[in-house]
């Protein structure tokens, strides 16, 4: 009787156990199939057969429909019942990991629905919660979690929510499995006490201990095949085919045992083609087919810069291939992180370090720092060079730092007339050595004879980028002279020398024609001097003057200029030729002249004829003339150099002007009207001061944004050739823009001003850097940005300016015979309607002087003389007036018209790699991140220059971008993930931020992004 009671028991033990996990399975499937129907997916329902819990279902549900559900407003709807699903079983987690989810329904009940209600619960209703017959320490625990909720609110996204639903999925099925083992090993223990036969003791516990084993195991599997389907994001068609007994034999992609290999040694060099190799492999060892989709990801980062380098993934050809193929090409040098992952886990031992060393040092990328065309030393004195080895791409070179390699670079220094070739040896010396922290290499060189030579500095014998320059060699007294001069420029410094002519001049160029004295003055940029003020100079002449003999000159040097200068009857000076103190005035140094044996030199600065002047202190003039040089652009030539030091005087002569806010009240559609206005009766110091820009009818506080947009506006309507005060000479649109010398009469001069004093107050804005820097909307021609620095024009500026008139009439006298022309030193100027009006002759009488092969050189610079300068006179005295307010004239000298032009506009061209190297990504969940992202960039890349230049105004009030590109952009260019979906894009201009929602695919994306920054690239009322 108890035997069979027993038996009975523990039979209705079993059937219990099968009829709980029956129900439960029932009740779960009937959540799901609420849900599914709820949401209008039965259709879909086939897709979910293997689904078993809500819970595995909120994580599954987007993969699984994604790509089958085509409409866009039946998958918005399922994204947002989705995001709901999770919120709510996140909320339920959550409260059971704090132990109150008996409160769940009451919660409910008072509408607090998900965690980010519960963030917002009041202290009022926690004690109504805790006084409702719960335990007060219930209330320690709520107002605990509470508390913790609002500090982690703002970090908190759905991958948090995703992380709850795991843990509520797991622990649910181990709550399930525990009750059910609890029920077996009772009725284990119940069998074990009370059956006394010794078979029947035996049979019960091995089958009990068969049934738990088989039980756990299931459930095992079930929850291994959950998580590694959900990490590794396999087909959706795929899950419901796998057995739960292919994870007992390890028959599944797994991460760990997956190898990557590398078909290099370390080190390597930058610039090569790299690839590495990725075996995929199931748990159990056996290989992975690799043309199923794995979701195989790998990320290449340069750890010091954050830039992100591009790669390629090929999977190997052979059958049934494991191998995935991974190619990329590093140019910078560094530390790199490689990191590979399957469905977001690590593969083997993830992320990996490689490190990449510069190449060999190629000689046209080496620079010596700090360096001048021109060296002045002292005999017997040492003089060293730094020298800064690069590689191909930039690098600094590590090797070139060996003592080995410093045996490559050499010096070989060629005298300029003054010493024998074969005895020069005698009077230099040379040593080289490494500076390692710097990755330098020094040179010291010694010279212990006067005069002038010319050095070139080699790599393997080939000379390095700047390493060929000339070298002034004077004695001590000498060089106290020239201190002297430069320390005292309000003295008259001058030096008595020959000019010579067309005979001895032709050994050295092929000018044979000097243009007359006044002719060589630009008409823009009289050159004056405080001793000079009561010169006269020459009348401009009909023709061009040769110097027949060499007549005696002097030669006048101030920090500004060099001028050469006659004297008739010994009292009246007359200006032969002046050129500036800048880098542009070339020096040519030679021998003794046949007549008066005194050192020769050259003088050119690329737009006058080139002078020839034999001086008895030669090399002392040319010394000085030198120092003045260094002293007029900051001690380099290089660019960058050039740009700190213009910068850095402009902040000086600013200095002491007062730096306060000034209002500008503008209104959007009379732009230039109201901006004359609002600065009609300001002063330089009004100029000076950090404007505050409010346009009419808009509210925006202006923290920089509404004013880098006046000042693109502005720029936009002064320089946009429609107003007529500039024009093009070509229809092309990206023509340069030239001051209209046929503007409409109502457009004054004082415009001009206004446009200089604008481009003035842009240089200054950029001088005091950061988020102030302002850069110049408009491209000029070559002719006005030479005429803004004081040069005078020649033929050459039409190339580039005027390409029509360059290749038909300018080409054509350059390559052909014009005596049969009937070329006369005049233009003719016609109207619109092609009616001749008059006739300017280009010289006095020039309508009678013909052109020939030999004067047609002259001809054509007195025609680019005239086209490109002449015509607009007053134009352009205006506009530097208004410009040399705020920034002097000397200042703007030392840069060419390239120079200029990219420091005034910056880059023009916006590259997309410089674009996402610098770009900083703040927030996101990982949809955006991951894919949101993704589209973005591949948006971002397929944009035109154009649109690419909308995107930054969109973004930061101005089109273009500084010197430096996006690495100079103050503040960085951010990529914010806004908290809306499917919505514009908005921007906060003052801070270089673009807002971009979230969106559900490429196409959205890419529709909304370009509506933005077309319709919505000027304003602030957007957000």
């Amino acid at each position: 009787m108890d035997r069979r009671f027993l038996l009975t028991f523990l039979f209705c033990s079993l059937l219990w156990v099968f009829f709980w996990e029956v129900r439960w399975k029932k009740g779960k499937e009937s959540q799901i199939e609420e849900w599914i129907q709820g949401h209008s997916l039965s259709k879909f329902k086939h897709l979910f057969e293997d689904v078993q819990t809500l819970e595995e279902l909120s994580l599954s549900v987007l993969t699984r429909l994604e790509g089958v559900v085509k409409e866009k407003r039946l998958w918005r709807d399922i994204a947002e019942a989705h995001v709901q699903l999770l919120r709510d079983l996140a909320f339920q987690e959550w409260l059971c990991s704090q132990s109150l989810e008996h409160y769940y329904l009451t919660l409910k009940a008072l509408g607090c629905m998900n965690l980010d209600d519960l963030a917002q619960f009041d202290s009022q209703l926690q004690l109504s919660l805790a006084a409702w017959g719960y335990y007060y320490e219930d209330y320690i625990k709520l107002s605990a979690g509470v508390k913790v909720l609002q500090a982690s609110r703002e970090s908190r996204d759905q991958d948090y929510e995703i992380q709850l639903v795991h843990s509520l999925a797991e622990r649910r099925l181990k709550e399930k499995w525990s009750v059910a083992g609890a029920l077996l090993f009772g009725c284990t223990l119940a069998l074990c006490f009370l059956i006394r036969d010794l078979m029947f003791y035996v049979i019960g516990g091995i089958t009990v201990s068969i049934i738990a084993f088989v039980f756990t195991i299931k459930f095992l599997c079930e929850l291994a095949a959950r998580v590694v389907s959900f990490l590794q994001n396999d087909d959706p068609g795929r899950r419901g085919d796998r057995s739960i007994y292919d994870y007992v034999r390890g028959n599944y992609l797994d991460p760990r045992s997956c190898k990557v290999s590398w078909d290099w040694t370390d080190p390597q060099e930058v610039g090569q083609t790299m690839s590495f190799r990725v075996q995929l492999f199931y748990k159990n060892g056996q290989p992975f087919p690799a043309h199923r989709p794995v979701g195989l990801r790998v990320n290449i980062t340069h750890i010091e810069l954050s830039l992100d380098i591009p790669v390629t993934q090929e999977v190997l050809r052979e059958p049934e291939s494991n191998v995935v193929k991974v190619a990329f090409t590093v140019r910078k040098a560094g530390r790199y992180e490689v990191a590979v992952k399957l469905g977001g886990l690590n593969v083997a031992y993830s992320p990996y370090y490689k490190i990449f060393q510069p190449g060999t040092v190629v000689p046209s990328k080496t620079k010596i720092a700090y360096h001048f065309s021109t060296l002045v030393l002292v005999y017997g004195q040492q003089h060293t060079l730094q020298i800064e080895p690069r590689d191909e791409y930039g690098n600094p070179t590590s090797n070139s730092t060996s003592l080995l390699d410093e045996a490559n670079y050499s010096i070989n220094i060629t005298s300029l007339g003054t010493v024998d070739e074969d005895s020069l040896e005698e009077y230099y010396s040379q040593s080289v050595s490494s500076n390692k922290p710097l990755c330098q290499i020094l040179m010291k060189i010694t010279l212990s004879k006067k005069g002038c030579f010319r050095a070139r500095i080699s790599y393997n014998d080939l000379p390095l980028s700047n390493g060929e320059f000339d070298i002034i060699v004077l004695s001590e007294n000498e060089k106290n002279c020239v201190e002297k001069n430069v320390s005292t420029p309000g003295v008259s410094i001058y030096f008595e020398a020959y000019l010579y002519g067309t005979g001895n001049y032709s050994n050295y160029t092929n000018w044979s024609w000097q243009l007359p004295a006044s002719a060589l003055i630009s008409p823009q940029r009289r050159p004056s001097m405080g001793d000079e003020e009561d010169e006269h100079d020459s009348p401009v002449e009909g023709q061009p003057e040769k110097v027949k003999k060499p007549k005696k000159v002097y030669c006048y040097i101030s920090p500004k200029q060099l001028s050469v200068k006659e004297f008739y009857l010994k009292i009246i000076p007359w200006r032969l030729f002046t050129f500036r103190v800048c880098p542009g005035t070339k020096f040519t140094y030679y021998g003794p002249d046949p007549v008066h044996k005194f050192l020769t030199l050259v003088v050119d600065d690329g737009i006058q004829p080139p002078v020839e002047l034999s001086c008895k202190d030669r090399n002392i003039m040319a010394a000085t003339f030198i120092r003045f040089l260094h002293k007029n652009i900051g001690g380099s030539e290089t660019f960058q150099d050039k740009v700190s030091f213009f910068q850095s005087e402009l902040r000086h002569i600013h200095s002491k002007r007062p730096r306060t806010k000034t209002c500008l009240k503008i209104t959007r559609h009379a732009i230039l009207d109201s901006s004359l206005k609002a600065t009609r009766n300001f002063s330089v110091s009004d100029w000076s001061k950090n404007f505050e820009v409010v346009f009419q009818d808009e509210e925006a506080l202006d923290w920089g944004g509404p004013r880098r947009e006046w000042f693109e506006l502005i720029c936009k309507t002064l320089f946009d050739t429609n107003n007529q005060l500039f024009t093009r000479f070509s229809d092309n649109n990206q023509g340069l823009v030239h001051p209209n010398a046929d503007r409409p009469p109502h457009l004054r001069l004082k415009m001009y001003e206004f446009a200089g004093r604008v481009v003035g107050k842009c240089l200054y804005e950029s001088a005091l850097g950061g988020a102030y820097k302002q850069l110049v909307r408009a491209r000029f021609t070559r002719s006005f940005l030479a005429q803004i620095i004081g040069l005078r024009m020649n033929y050459k500026y039409f190339e580039t300016d005027d390409q029509e008139f360059y290749k038909t009439k300018v080409c054509f006298i350059l390559n052909n015979d014009v005596s049969e022309m009937d070329l006369v030193f005049a233009e003719e100027k016609y109207s619109k309607a092609g009616q001749l009006e008059k006739v300017v002759e280009l010289i006095s009488g020039g309508a009678l002087i013909a052109v020939n092969n030999e004067n047609k050189m002259h001809y054509l610079n007195l025609l680019a003389q005239y086209r490109l300068a002449s015509q607009v006179r007053d134009e352009v005295e205006h506009f530097l007036k208004g410009l040399n307010e705020l920034v002097p004239e000397n200042l703007l000298a030392i840069f060419d018209e390239n120079e200029l032009e990219l420091l005034m506009c910056g880059t023009g061209d916006i590259n997309v790699q410089d674009f996402k190297a610098h770009a900083v990504i703040v927030g996101g969940s990982w949809h955006f991140r991951e894919k949101v992202m993704k589209w973005f960039w591949a948006v971002v890349s397929s944009f035109t220059q154009e649109e690419l230049a909308r995107l930054l105004q969109f973004t930061t009030g101005s089109s273009q971008l500084p010197p430096g590109g996006f690495n100079t952009l103050c503040p960085s260019f951010q990529i914010i993930a806004a908290p809306t979906h499917s919505t514009l894009p908005t921007a906060h201009t003052c801070f270089n931020q673009l807002c971009l929602p979230t969106y559900d695919s490429y196409e959205e994306l890419h529709k909304m992004l370009k509506l933005a920054i077309s319709e919505g690239s000027e304003g602030f009322g957007m957000l």
